[in-house]
């Protein structure tokens, strides 16, 4: 593209940018309430790791969520998983670009991203006091998130920017592909359980847990969490942090969100 065609892109993006942030960016980037959130589900991660936490979250490979069995721990030295994008780095710089333009996601921009962005990120609230309490005691902080391997380097250099510390790629920070070549983090997790006690999972999807939530039914896979033993897991092993802009849990019709029973009608709308 020359660059009239460069400028004729900026002056389209311009024009027809939305004049205020969508509701969803405003939630998460700007709220105080969706710091608050944040905070909270760090605290509460700190307290229970700090509380003699001993026993591994990491589901074996042949459990189910109705029967969930644990990776052993033995003698392994402790350690926390984290997801990285929204659950401990909050990725500033390209939501702003997506909130002000728009559009379908572009996987060959959100590389570029990863590449380039370390200086537009910060920590997710309350991420960088854990993580020194945590390392403090002992316990390792993992990421297990689906960031490219192909941009490890720009990976480590935001997470370093954004005060939450030093990783390494293979040994403290697993990619997508890594192990067994998934976007599914299973493999990753269990390839972690091998090296280290994993006594909390941190996560803004439920991928972030384990890929049985991988359910097509949204009553299904809200069902999932709240029913049986796994009800018992939010605050007490797996921690969940807001995000309402993209991901998994934004999906389903008015029919699979709104239950039909439950439906109403304002009385003025029926005279």
């Amino acid at each position: 593209m020359g660059a009239s065609g460069c400028a004729q892109q900026h002056i389209s993006q311009a024009s027809s940018a939305p004049a205020m942030p969508p509701p969803a960016f405003q939630y998460l980037y700007g709220s105080g309430e969706g710091a608050a959130i944040s905070v909270q589900a760090y605290q509460a991660l700190t307290r229970y790791v700090l509380g003699g936490a001993a026993e591994s979250r990491v589901l074996v490979a042949d459990a189910t969520l109705d029967a969930p069995r644990w990776e052993a721990c033995e003698a392994k030295p402790k350690a926390v998983v984290l997801d990285a994008d929204e659950t401990a780095l909050l990725n500033l710089g390209v939501e702003e670009w997506e909130a002000r333009a728009p559009g379908p996601f572009d996987e060959k921009r959100w590389e570029r991203w990863e590449k380039t962005g370390d200086q537009a990120v910060t920590a997710v609230p309350g991420a960088v006091d854990a993580f020194a309490a945590l390392r403090q005691a002992g316990v390792a902080i993992i990421f297990n998130t689906n960031r490219s391997a192909v941009t490890a380097e720009g990976t480590e250099r935001a997470l370093a920017a954004a005060g939450l510390g030093s990783f390494k790629h293979g040994e403290t920070l697993f990619l997508k592909g890594d192990v067994d070549g998934k976007s599914g983090k299973d493999g990753r997790r269990a390839e972690i359980a091998k090296r280290f006690c994993v006594v909390a999972l941190v996560g803004d999807q439920l991928g972030d847990f384990s890929d049985r939530f991988a359910i097509a039914s949204v009553a299904a896979r809200r069902a999932a969490v709240t029913s049986g033993p796994i009800a018992k897991l939010w605050g007490q092993g797996w921690f969940v942090l807001p995000n309402p802009v993209y991901g998994s849990a934004l999906k389903g019709g008015f029919d699979d969100v709104f239950p039909a029973d439950k439906s109403w009608i304002d009385p003025v709308e029926e005279k």
